[in-house]
């Protein structure tokens, strides 16, 4: 487990600053003061607005100069704990390395670094290998590029043509990861995610996703990272089952199935499949509501023969319910309507899939900080930010609904709204030691019951799912508080 167990900030710099690091640390000591004791930045190399906002990178190694310099991610991680994203399945075909492939074909020095159809499959492959293959999007896995020698190679690349997948086997790649991994620990970086880390192994023969090797690959990297000081959170949207398997295996997980289980409870006035995924959920994880991404739905769906958290029609229904309460946004940035789509997510802000409703939303950030796990909230999620149609119908790009350019103006109104305040005040309580405590989870005739012991001190939550009240109770010494949530929108 992190030994900061406080809540961690996730953003991209410049989004919600306006500005580089030295703004975002200034933010975080001034007006975010005393609120988070970590932040994960979001892809802050060069280029910060590639294809993919940043997890396209050109130079992995390389801070973009927009944003700032090394010395100032090494000194933003003298206060916090910093997270910085380490993106092992792909480069960008902008890349110095990959240019060189494109002018010397496979006669390259870089030629090894990348990943081929003919490299997994050789020659001649077989059309049910190719059928195999797990996709998280729609387009195809495999992009035909025609190089200046004349060869025309059909490079992998998972998520958009930009984005060329790497050879991991193959020592240039192991070259590239340990460069980038000195890099971190050099500068302060504590905490790695390795971000799409259950496509970097291929197989002929597999679906090629979370391979055994898949798992061997991450030991061995998470190894790398720990003799150098930092950790590492792998980044996988898969079966429950999956999620729980790579916990034994690494330092830590997300939880992503607790965002769409907090959504059926409070949409359906049911905490039964929440209170059963509390009963075997990874306690070394990261909780998230919201991030980046959209809200991950394929965490808690079936897959293959085995059952999910939740069935097919509750599924649906749970879609179906975020479209109706955030007024059909949700719809236009999900699925084909719009690109760089996924499979397993919908596209939308926590806060509008509840209807922005901020008692709704303030229960629903109190149930994630009273769950196992170092809880992470999103910038747009602290500041109650709404879907930004603007954005998205500028770039068609789903995610984007999500993904604000604020200004300093902006923040400041939104730091003044009682939603906002409201959860600020939970953060700080999220971040007392009790959590450091044990947990313990009940749920009967409706009422779910989340608490947290550490010798004589208590935090406990009281969800009454039927009538939607919310009450904490803290017990620290001598001293005694109760209040509802009510209570923190109109204090």
């Amino acid at each position: 487990m992190i030994s900061n167990n406080q809540v961690q900030l996730i953003t991209y710099v410049d989004r919600l600053t306006n500005g580089g690091i030295k703004e975002l640390h200034c933010m975080l000591n001034k007006e975010l003061k005393n609120v988070f004791g970590g932040v994960h930045l979001l892809p802050f190399y060069f280029p910060i607005d590639g294809e993919d906002a940043g997890f396209d990178p050109i130079n992995h190694t390389q801070i973009d100069a927009r944003l700032g310099d090394w010395l100032d991610i090494k000194s933003l991680g003298q206060d916090y704990k910093v997270m910085a994203d380490m993106i092992v399945n792909h480069i960008s075909a902008q890349s110095d390395e990959f240019k060189d492939v494109l002018s010397h074909g496979s006669e390259s020095k870089h030629y090894d670094l990348f990943l081929t159809k003919e490299k997994v499959f050789g020659a001649n492959p077989d059309p049910m290998d190719i059928e195999k293959i797990y996709r998280p999007r729609p387009t195809p896995c495999f992009t035909p590029i025609e190089l200046k020698t004349g060869e025309t190679k059909e490079f992998w690349t998972t998520f958009t043509s930009n984005q060329i997948d790497i050879d991991i086997s193959s020592e240039q790649a192991e070259k590239y990861l340990n460069a980038i991994l000195t890099k971190f620990s050099k500068n302060n970086i504590s905490l790695i995610r390795l971000d799409a880390a259950g496509y970097a192994i291929k197989k002929a023969g597999t679906n090629c996703f979370m391979l055994e090797q898949t798992f061997s690959f991450i030991n061995d990297l998470s190894q790398r990272a720990k003799a150098l000081g930092m950790q590492c959170l792998v980044e996988i949207h898969s079966h429950y089952q999956t999620q729980c398997e790579i916990a034994k295996r690494c330092d830590l997980v997300y939880d992503f199935a607790l965002p769409p289980l907090i959504l059926h409870a409070l949409f359906n006035k049911d905490a039964a499949p929440l209170a059963n995924w509390l009963d075997i959920s990874p306690r070394n994880c990261i909780t998230v509501l919201d991030t980046h991404d959209g809200i991950g739905i394929i965490d808690v769906g079936k897959h293959g023969g085995k059952p999910g958290l939740l069935n097919d029609t509750e599924i649906n229904n749970l879609v179906e319910e975020i479209h109706i309460r955030s007024q059909g946004q949700s719809r236009q940035a999900t699925g084909a309507a719009a690109s760089n789509l996924d499979l397993y997510q919908v596209n939308c802000t926590y806060y509008d899939a509840l209807g922005a409703q901020d008692k709704l939303y303030l229960i629903s950030r109190a149930i994630q900080f009273f769950s196992p796990g170092v809880p992470q909230v999103y910038y747009t999620g602290l500041l109650a930010v709404k879907n930004d149609m603007q954005l998205l119908n500028k770039t068609k790009v789903g995610r984007d609904i999500n993904r604000s350019y604020l200004t300093p103006e902006t923040v400041k109104e939104q730091l003044k709204l009682p939603v906002v305040t409201g959860l600020i005040k939970l953060i700080k309580l999220r971040n007392s030691s009790v959590f450091n405590g044990e947990f313990s989870h009940t749920l009967v005739d409706g009422v779910l019951i989340m608490s947290w012991t550490l010798g004589d001190r208590l935090a406990r939550l009281t969800l009454d799912t039927k009538q939607l009240e919310c009450l904490i109770e803290l017990k620290e010494e001598s001293k005694q508080q109760i209040f509802n949530i009510d209570e923190l929108l109109n204090s």
